[in-house]
């Protein structure tokens, strides 16, 4: 128990019962709403356990009374009292305590506080800005403390799990070599060896890498990583991993332990029994289908495919596209013409341009008549033959795209999450977990004129692609899963390279000479050569993970002390100068530290 002042607390604010009913206590909190009713004064102090009423009578205590009067919202305090039974008047169902209260006996107070600048109250409606600067102040709330909690659970079913499973929680290192593919490191400069720079992990993967081949068989760790990349609602610069590795396995090895761990998180922390095995879906497939790479298939609104009906339509935006090598898909909209107004529509078309699409082109059904703002482009047989391709009926609106496939699926994925939301087709209470594979192992970056890993350069290809690696490096598939949750990744892996000549290969595909790539991954590939098993693993966000089972739609509401869309600290003011002896230590001169000053 805890002693403050020669004061012992006995028991948590949350705890007491009617069990407790004429015991005596001592219990510390924060007051969170003080009633002066005259001759007595009600306070409920809050700690993060719980609420439990407090009665301070002037008849009983006239001292104790008095300093209760100075009491105000925030105080610390700490109190000793009888436990008594509270009137069934006055009894609060929703709060577990709401049977008992506690008749003060002495109090002390052992912290005032000024009149806080937010509510520490459920839900809070108060601005995310102000709250991040008072974050100490917001997580007080009883919400954000079950978040904390929930949290914290899962990290502890992920520890007991994995350990049941064979696997050694392993530390790696914060402070690695820096090897540029994918985002942009973190850089740390080295006051020891001048002009030279550590980089923050984006990820473990070349140090789990390398425990498979130290013998480990099974890692995992519950990690730190960062990326200095532009952020976003479920984004942050750090962020936190559950990164697993395993030795001498295949896909469906990994799938299952990661199944198990699932179906124990849902049913350890939601009570709710998901059924094994998850569905899986090829990447091709989901990109057909649904336009994303992490569908949401709670819902229909599935892409139909119609570029071989308008290859030779009349409306060249449809027959140029499929001859550039593009496709035409669509979208049936079921019932939507009387949920969309021509202005609905519009907005619609402008809301596929943010995802590059050139526009969209639409076609209306009644009972009477087909309206389309593309109708006299197409003939009756084209016509008829989208409409029964796409299982149109009367008062369902199609919704067409057309243009190479990579703007054609964002703009479609995007358009179908749009619609589901509009017309509130989700059940937000059914959770939907599949698994998607096969992925590419490669895709070609225009901007860079090369091709890059989809994933990351230690990604197998399949053994039935290998012939294309060199030849059609498209065509090769990867053995690579991501696992998705109501269409939002909550993580992924692959099954890694693990001989020098397959890996040396890749790195040409990718464009490195030889001497870029020993001179970047060197350590990895000479560590090859000493006897490696096959190997294989994963990674999951554990800040998505937690926001999905608390029902959140941000990461930021479910880290302690998250960064804003422009990687600050809203509370510390973070990142800050530093003084200029602390750059000349490390060997560092910059303009803009100096314009700052």
């Amino acid at each position: 128990m805890e002693t403050i002042q020669g004061l012992k607390r006995t028991h948590k604010c949350g705890e007491l019962r009617s069990s407790h009913i004429g015991s005596k206590v001592t219990v510390m909190g924060w007051v969170h709403v003080y009633r002066n009713l005259g001759g007595v004064i009600f306070v409920d102090l809050r700690d993060r356990s719980g609420i439990v009423q407090l009665v301070f009578n002037e008849e009983n205590n006239k001292e104790i009374f008095d300093k209760a009067f100075t009491l105000r919202s925030e105080y610390v305090v700490a109190v000793c009292g009888d436990v008594v039974k509270r009137g069934v008047e006055a009894t609060n169902t929703k709060n577990p305590t709401c049977e008992v209260e506690i008749i003060a006996t002495e109090l002390r107070i052992l912290s005032k506080a000024e009149t806080p600048p937010i509510y520490i109250e459920e839900d809070s409606n108060v601005r995310e800005e102000v709250r991040l600067k008072y974050r100490y102040l917001d997580l007080r709330r009883p919400d954000m403390q079950r978040i904390m909690e929930l949290r914290h659970r899962v990290c502890k079913l992920a520890r007991d799990y994995y350990d049941e499973n064979g696997f050694l929680e392993i530390e790696t290192p914060m402070l690695t070599k820096s090897t540029p593919e994918g985002a942009r490191d973190y850089l740390v400069p080295s006051r020891v060896h001048p002009g030279k720079f550590y980089a923050l992990p984006q990820s473990p993967q070349l140090y789990k890498q390398l425990l498979m081949l130290s013998g480990m068989d099974r890692y995992f760790q519950i990690v730190k990583c960062f990326r200095d990349e532009d952020l976003r609602a479920d984004r942050q610069p750090e962020f936190t991993q559950i990164d697993l590795e395993m030795s001498f396995v295949n896909i469906d090895d990994v799938i299952e332990v990661n199944e198990g761990f699932i179906k124990k998180i849902f049913k350890e922390v939601l009570n709710i029994d998901v059924p094994t095995p998850f569905k899986r879906l090829p990447y091709k497939e989901a990109m057909e289908r649904f336009g994303s790479d992490k569908p949401d298939t709670r819902f229909g609104l599935e892409l139909k495919n119609i570029s071989d009906i308008v290859s030779g339509c009349g409306f060249k935006v449809f027959s140029d596209a499929v001859a550039n090598g593009g496709s035409v898909r669509a979208i049936n909209c079921t019932g939507g013409a009387d949920k969309l107004s021509r202005r609905d529509l519009d907005s619609l078309v402008d809301f596929v341009k943010i995802y590059k699409a050139k526009g969209m082109a639409w076609i209306t059904v009644t009972e009477t008549e087909v309206k389309s703002s593309i109708a006299k482009f197409l003939t009756e047989d084209e016509m008829n033959a989208i409409l029964e391709r796409l299982n149109a009926k009367a008062g369902d609106i199609i919704m067409i795209v057309a243009d190479r496939d990579a703007v054609v699926f964002d703009a479609l994925g995007a358009l179908r999450l749009e619609l589901a939301k509009r017309f509130e087709l989700v059940d937000k209470n059914t959770f939907d977990l599949l698994w998607v594979t096969e992925f590419p192992l490669l895709e070609y970056d225009e901007e860079e004129n090369r091709y890059v890993a989809k994933h990351h350069p230690f990604t197998s290809p399949m053994d039935e692609d290998l012939e294309y690696l060199h030849t059609d490096p498209s065509k090769v598939r990867a053995k690579a899963y991501d696992i998705i949750l109501n269409g939002t990744e909550l993580g992924g892996g692959s099954i890694r390279i693990f001989n020098t000549e397959l890996q040396q290969e890749m790195f040409e595909v990718l464009g490195f000479t030889k001497e870029e790539a020993w001179e970047r991954f060197g350590f990895l590939m000479n560590a090859f050569r000493y006897g490696t098993p096959p190997h294989g693993g994963m990674a999951y966000g554990l800040d998505r993970f937690v926001m999905l089972l608390a029902g959140r739609d941000s990461i930021r509401d479910v880290i302690a002390f998250p960064k804003v869309k422009d990687a600050s600290e809203i509370m510390t003011e973070a990142p800050g100068n530093v003084d200029e002896k602390q750059l000349e230590e490390l060997y560092i001169k910059s303009e803009a530290h100096n314009t700052e000053q």
